[in-house]
């Protein structure tokens, strides 16, 4: 693999990392399974991509990006603790919106952004080598996103919010207001999410209506294979493991197609095949331990 795109893998795993740390702080922190990551991603993007294109400073697109994501969030909040609608419909209620919402944000399915200028354009005019812009840009937000969401989960509020997803009734008996604690779990997730579909549409020259599809799977696998690989025993360490997962997750998806083992449009599918197959790990490892002893048993009765 030549060393443009090791960067470029590198560049990707960093960026679509802010978009995982989202889905891990719903998925394992918060113990909701929110399917509005399909719709808030592409609506950072859109919101990004939209004000660039009118005429606006790319950073004020990328923090209207936050603010969208950040409303989607406690959209998809509200229809679950106010109006009792569970997590799963709840989220997918708010990324059917969401679609719609993009498309009138757009105006069209794609909004080109070739030649115009982004945050990156502006950090290679401070003096930064253009090769490296992307690479320092993504290294140094999820250094940022990693620190603040780790002093954030060592707070009062925080570690409520961690209690919410451990056991709910055991502090909402504490006097918690574990509705409220919600709402800000799924704020702050969709608004990291968002802030990721913000950088990558800048950087791609591009943002798309569908460009979301999926990204609930890819931020599990990124999830899972940060867990197998470096563990989650400390919260520091999972929230490391968790960018390193998405940077591992787009290493084997460049592998794969480089060595065209699967085609371009089976992503999709090799994607949900490795979440699978991690996900059904532990009933994959007693059956073959279960195996094991039974043909031990059977070897030992023959003797």
């Amino acid at each position: 693999m030549s060393a443009s795109i090791f960067v470029g893998v590198l560049e990707l795993g960093l960026l679509w990392g802010i978009m995982v740390l989202g889905v891990y702080l719903t998925f394992r922190i918060l113990d909701f399974p929110d399917l509005t990551v399909d719709g808030s991603f592409t609506l950072g993007a859109a919101i990004a991509a939209h004000t660039i294109i009118i005429g606006y400073d790319p950073w004020l697109g990328t923090a209207l990006a936050l603010v969208g994501g950040a409303l989607a969030g406690l959209v998809t909040g509200f229809l679950h603790t106010q109006l009792r609608i569970t997590p799963l419909l709840a989220g997918i209620l708010s990324m059917i919106a969401l679609y719609s919402i993009n498309l009138r944000i757009m105006g069209k399915s794609m909004i080109s952004l070739l030649r115009m200028d982004t945050i990156y354009t502006d950090i290679i005019s401070w003096g930064i080598s253009e090769y490296f812009s992307v690479l320092i840009l993504g290294l140094t937000a999820t250094a940022v996103v990693i620190l603040l969401l780790y002093l954030f989960l060592e707070t009062e509020v925080g570690l409520a919010l961690r209690a919410t997803g451990d056991n709910e009734q055991m502090i909402r008996s504490l006097g918690v207001n574990t509705n409220t604690m919600k709402m800000i779990g799924l704020s702050l997730s969709n608004t990291l999410i968002a802030f990721s579909g913000a950088l990558i549409a800048q950087k791609q020259g591009f943002a798309d209506v569908g460009m979301g599809i999926g990204m609930i799977i890819v931020g599990l696998a990124s999830v899972i294979i940060g867990e197998v690989l470096i563990g989650n025993l400390t919260l520091l360490r999972a929230l490391v493991a968790v960018v390193m997962g998405s940077i591992i997750y787009r290493l084997v998806i460049a592998i794969v197609l480089q060595l065209e083992l699967v085609a371009p449009t089976d992503l999709k599918l090799f994607t949900a095949i490795i979440v699978t197959l991690a996900l059904s790990s532990p009933v994959i490892k007693e059956f073959v331990a279960g195996r094991g002893a039974r043909e031990k048993g059977e070897k030992n009765a023959g003797c």
